[in-house]
């Protein structure tokens, strides 16, 4: 990597004027900028108005010495990332080790030898080009990846409307059919199917962005859990048609919660997606409430496909890992649990799954009961 150190700024602390202009002439030829001090107060001064990137410390200057004026440089918040070289007389293993402890990156014997000096000289200063070039890489990254999520939140709420609105005209013509002979529910029914996918698609993706991103608003609410359950359950009664799945719901009245509503429906909506999908024709989802002593349990049970034990490890450290999300490609399902997981957590509840392979599955959550959070 080709350096200009015309851009670097050296600071040589030292009180021998001879060594001082050695160490002048040898950097300025080099090109780098020179800054020079012979005492504490001097090179502290030169710091607080230059931008300084590499020092080069005398340990003896006069009354006080090279270390502790270090030291006190690495407590200084705006100092403390500047690298220190050492310039000393002093040999002994302890002296280099107190160099180094005093927060010194390396150190040249008196006298010194000019090739020796520049090599560790520029040493640290590839050192220091390496770690800005680092530095400019990942903040250049981060905003990319900040500008990438953007887009998939404007992306998905742009389309979340229009698919909204043709999930329910799905849902109209799926109930206008229902009883038609002519074959068009079944397309009515597959139509409702696809749209109810594609919505829960960019409302999980919407969900995960704007999360990310710090702009999801919550808006939690005194919530009849039996109503909100009944009403998913019956905006995906068309999906289940289509594999001749029947629904059965198992609740348990007057269970309240303070939850926001619409993150209740993706989570129940999510869950209930998942088990239809993996579920075989002709069975059966079983969807239960039930109180369980200050929790509100939700379960949703299938019969179909069930997961290995390495297919469940796999997804417990997908959607538990905090701060992550890493969705499973080969399964389709790391996105959408990872929301059921994240915003079960952020509401102070608890997620859970058990599943057996060519068993079933079984996904559920606890949250809080209204009554035992004050709210009544």
């Amino acid at each position: 990597m080709e350096i200009d150190f015309s851009l670097y700024n050296i600071l040589i602390v030292e009180d021998s004027e001879l060594n001082l202009f050695m160490l002048k002439g040898i950097l300025e030829r080099e090109a780098f900028n020179v800054f020079s001090a012979s005492a504490d107060a001097e090179a502290l001064e030169i710091l607080e108005k230059e931008r300084i990137d590499l020092i080069l410390m005398d340990v003896m200057l006069g009354d006080s010495n090279g270390y502790d004026l270090t030291m006190k440089l690495k407590s200084l918040e705006h100092h403390k990332h500047i690298p220190v070289i050492f310039i000393t007389n002093l040999r002994s293993p302890e002296d280099v080790v107190r160099g180094f402890d005093s927060g010194g990156v390396d150190y040249v014997a008196k006298p010194f030898n000019k090739m020796e000096l520049l090599q560790r000289i520029k040493h640290q200063i590839r050192l220091i080009a390496s770690n800005q070039t680092i530095t400019r890489q990942t903040e250049e990254l981060k905003e990319a990846i900040l500008n990438r999520d953007r887009m998939y939140a404007i992306l998905a709420h742009d389309l979340r409307s229009p698919i909204s609105s043709l999930k329910m005209i799905f849902n109209i013509l799926s109930v206008q059919t229902e009883t038609a002979a002519n074959g068009y529910s079944d397309m009515v029914n597959t139509g409702n199917d696809i749209a109810e996918q594609l919505f829960t698609v960019l409302d999980n993706l919407l969900k995960w962005t704007k999360s990310s991103l710090g702009m999801l608003s919550y808006i939690p609410q005194k919530l009849d859990l039996n109503e909100l359950i009944q009403g998913v359950a019956e905006t995906l009664m068309p999906t289940a048609k289509l594999k001749n799945i029947a629904v059965q719901l198992d609740l348990q009245e007057g269970l309240e919660i303070f939850f926001d509503v619409d993150i209740m429906k993706s989570i129940l909506r999510n869950l209930l997606m998942n088990a239809v999908k993996f579920s075989h024709n002709d069975s059966a989802v079983t969807l239960k409430l039930h109180r369980d002593q200050e929790w509100a349990v939700v379960e949703i049970i299938d019969t179909g496909v069930g997961m290995s034990p390495e297919i469940q490890e796999q997804l417990h450290q997908q959607i538990f890992r905090q701060g992550s999300v890493t969705p499973m490609h080969d399964q389709g399902k790391g996105l959408g649990l990872w929301v059921v997981y994240h915003f079960i957590h952020s509401h102070q509840g608890e997620f859970f799954f058990h599943s057996e392979e060519h068993v079933g599955s079984r996904f559920g959550f606890k949250v809080k009961l209204l009554t035992d959070l004050g709210q009544s």
